[in-house]
């Protein structure tokens, strides 16, 4: 496969569908959207910790702890958004959310942006995109994924290379040499930091980030791999952005999650623009991409005829 480029918003605006003006009015940033957005996530963060403190000594604690994680895992999606510096005006503030968001679901950020700007640059490419969710052999495969068990173990093996003083041969294709020792220290100040809230919390019998913290979201992940699978997984291996990322219409609740990345095709094609303004990107440019039926249910379905048989795989 020849060298991935991120196909370029030129093709919108060269086809009509989009102007200049336009083009620059969606990628305007502004720090109102996401202060709205972020104090109703901390009502709702509230609301699903509170679930869970209402639910201690009874039967729905797991279902609690679950419903919380599934918030807790959509960090995720806040996180992303501030490696393309598009949530804030400001530089740092994307940065400090970030990080915090990185801490709360143990994804170190500078290693992560690195890591996601390869992925925009050779999306799909099976020997270059770093974040590559291969289409599953088997039906088996596929709910190995979803468990979230081999995320985890790649997660804490690169955590602790880091820690370590040590970067792969693989992390060094997309982390510049300068950036070696701030992804080092970056993990180091993390371990630091979980190690010194698990002291504490033996020291002083505390034990409330289990319930509002680790176990949710050990729970909540599979449903994050469930979202990230509908992204690429199963689109073709090629460079045309029409084909290799699905966008997938989703109700309410999942475009406050995942802070409107279920436009994904849009974000691929133009990812300066900021989450608010995906929604009329994407009523601009949704003749270009691959909207696909069904939302998430029916990403997976696609994914699952694929492993079948049933549906030739994508190439």
């Amino acid at each position: 496969m020849t060298q991935f480029t991120t196909t370029p918003i030129s093709q919108a605006l060269a086809e009509g569908v989009l102007t200049r003006n336009e083009l620059r009015d969606f990628m305007a940033r502004s720090n109102l959207p996401a202060m709205k957005r972020l104090v109703i996530w901390l009502l709702v963060l509230f609301a699903t910790g509170s679930l869970v403190y209402a639910s201690i000594g009874t039967i729905w604690l797991i279902p609690a702890m679950f419903v919380h994680g599934i918030l807790l895992v959509h960090h995720f999606s806040l996180q992303h958004e501030c490696v393309h510096y598009t949530v804030f005006r400001s530089r740092w503030l994307n940065d400090l959310v970030g990080n915090i968001c990185g801490l709360i679901i143990i994804l170190a950020n500078t290693h992560f942006r690195y890591e996601h700007c390869d992925h925009h640059t050779f999306t799909q490419d099976a020997d270059k995109d770093p974040e590559l969710i291969p289409l599953p052999k088997s039906v088996w495969s596929y709910l190995l994924y979803l468990s979230a068990i081999p995320y985890w173990k790649t997660k804490i093996s690169e955590i602790s290379l880091h820690f370590s003083g040590r970067i792969s041969d693989q992390e060094k294709r997309f982390i510049p040499k300068e950036a070696y020792q701030t992804v080092i220290n970056e993990s180091r100040t993390m371990v630091t930091i979980y190690l010194l809230l698990w002291a504490a919390m033996i020291m002083l019998d505390w034990w409330e980030p289990i319930w509002y913290w680790f176990i949710p979201l050990l729970l909540g992940e599979p449903v994050m791999r469930f979202v990230r699978m509908t992204e690429h997984v199963g689109r073709p291996n090629v460079v045309q952005m029409r084909e290799n990322t699905r966008t997938n219409l989703v109700s309410f609740p999942w475009r406050f999650l995942c802070w409107n990345m279920n436009y994904h095709a849009e974000h691929h094609y133009a990812s300066s623009v900021p989450f608010h303004a995906l929604p009329g990107l994407h009523e601009k440019i949704k003749s270009l991409i691959h909207v696909e039926p069904g939302g998430y249910l029916g990403a997976h379905r696609d994914i699952l005829a694929q492993i079948s048989g049933s549906k030739p795989g994508a190439k």
